[in-house]
């Protein structure tokens, strides 16, 4: 660790607290009492006398004050990416088991293809980040997965169709900051490329399903059609021009209310009676047959109405579920069809913790093609998370199953330790040389379910002692039996 590149800013009466110290010859400089207690902080490195501590933990105090990492990001310390990948690995099956393959892309694009009007539509490149490499060519931080999706089917027309992949994968927005919402995030995408029929758009509905339950959430999963918005928004007499403009203002209906999005309309000059139309049409109650029968009448034939159908007749027939919204909008403009948006009931979550659509004209547009149909759903991990800690307490601060404890025998326990990890167990052994009781203080806080005592006399016996650290039973095991006691 460099110290010497770390500027901290102490107030005056903790520099003359550490000064005291410093007279005292237990630190030779202030300068080394910062670096320690910032060590300590990192590390670890054993107790201190109570005075000594308190000046540590105050030292401490101030450098996680003015070490603060960029708006709108976090880390993610062990225990907490311990439950994140847990929700990834969960994810991930899900996916394999519905035909998904997996793919990456680069975390930075061209700007050409970030920026292109068969991207993401002005209101997202509002919050695109920007750069520049040496060489003065335009970059950009992706801001969604689909993008760059659609650069890699144009640049390996060899892709057999349909083509069905999956990715998780860091993006980034400048957008506002609350609770659920980041500048950096992590979304997981699944997206069938190459195949028009609604039973693409059925089965993403029956998977969001399946790994939601296996998450353990109650989910609430809106759908709607793009074709059906632009029926409504025509029959209200609102003019071509300016329906992608009215659907972004459709889209903050869940977010702000009626009153507002009217104010929105109102400004835009949309008509107030066109307005009314507009709002009568797509707030409607009722079950999604209900629903629909009321838009039929409305709209007469509409594409979107027929598609809909479909898709929820097979998705009933797949044992899944989920809920015809008609004022669900989905603001990015590159939705041609189906859109989703799925929400968790009975949490503070309140904003969509998945969502996505039918795209067909992107990536034929990126590739110039008339159409190459796709279909995708994206999952927000870091929202999903959150909801997960508001649910259940974190306890497990580390990966290790099996933590060692050589006495007097560290040769012989890193020999033991390793034939430990050569069948599968996460062991991990005392690296400090520290005494029986640290040891146990330290598994036990980790949360290590079983530790392993390794001395000379059990090495004579051919035995080893395992404790069970939740219920305290100690029980002397013969090395040919340990892997097979530690596995259960």
């Amino acid at each position: 660790m460099v110290m010497e590149t770390l500027q901290i800013r102490l107030t005056r009466g903790l520099v003359e607290e550490i000064q005291k110290l410093v007279d005292k010859d237990v630190y030779p400089s202030t300068s080394e009492a910062v670096r320690d207690a910032v060590r300590r902080m990192v590390i670890g490195s054993g107790e201190l006398p109570k005075p000594i501590e308190k000046t540590v933990e105050k030292i401490q105090k101030e450098v996680k004050f003015q070490l603060l990492g960029a708006r709108g990001t976090r880390d993610f310390l062990p225990e907490q990416q311990i439950v994140r990948e847990q929700i990834t690995s969960v994810l991930r099956e899900t996916f394999e088991l519905y035909g998904y393959s997996p793919l990456d892309t680069p975390l930075i694009e061209r700007s050409d293809v970030l920026t292109s009007k068969y991207a993401g539509g002005a209101e997202i490149l509002k919050e695109m980040f920007s750069l520049q490499d040496q060489g003065k060519r335009s970059l950009g931080l992706r801001y969604d997965l689909t993008v760059p999706l659609a650069r890699v089917i144009g640049m390996n027309p060899q892709l057999k169709m349909p083509f069905k992949r999956y990715q998780i994968g860091k993006v980034f927005r400048d957008g506002p900051i609350s609770l659920g919402r980041y500048r950096q995030f992590v979304q997981c995408d699944v997206d069938v490329v190459g195949c028009s029929a609604m039973s693409a758009d059925a089965e993403i509905v029956a998977l969001v399903n399946a790994a939601f339950s296996k998450l353990g959430f109650k989910i609430d999963i809106r759908i709607n059609n793009r074709k059906i918005l632009n029926g409504i928004v025509a029959s209200a007499g609102i003019a071509a021009d300016k329906m992608d403009g009215v659907i972004l203002s459709i889209d903050k209906l869940e977010k702000f209310g009626v009153d507002a999005v009217k104010k929105e309309l109102a400004g835009k000059g949309i008509a107030q009676d066109a307005i009314d139309t507009l709002l009568d049409t797509l707030v409607i109650e009722g079950s999604n047959d209900d629903k629909l029968g009321k838009l039929k009448k409305s709209l007469g034939e509409n594409e979107g109405i027929t598609e809909i159908e479909e898709v929820l007749s097979l998705v009933d027939a797949m044992g899944a579920s989920c809920t015809f919204d008609p004022s669900l909008a989905r603001g990015l403009s590159y939705y041609t069809g189906t859109i989703y948006e799925t929400f968790l009931k009975d949490s503070k979550i309140t904003s969509a913790v998945c969502s996505g659509g039918r795209y067909d004209e992107i990536i034929g547009q990126f590739i110039g093609k008339e159409s190459v149909a796709a279909v995708g759903i994206s999952f927000g991990l870091d929202r999903i998370y959150d909801a997960f800690l508001e649910r259940d307490e974190v306890v497990q601060k580390t990966v290790t199953s099996v933590f060692v404890i050589p006495i007097g025998t560290a040769l012989e326990s890193m020999q033991f330790c390793e034939r430990l990890r050569k069948e599968g167990i996460k062991a991990d052994i005392d690296l400090l040389g520290r005494g029986i009781s640290k040891n146990l203080k330290f598994a036990n806080s980790m949360g290590i379910p079983s530790v392993v005592f390794l001395g000379q006399q059990e090495l004579k016996e051919g035995k080893v002692k395992i404790r069970d650290m939740k219920s305290g039973e100690e029980k002397m095991v013969a090395m040919d039996a340990v892997v097979e006691v530690l596995k259960k």
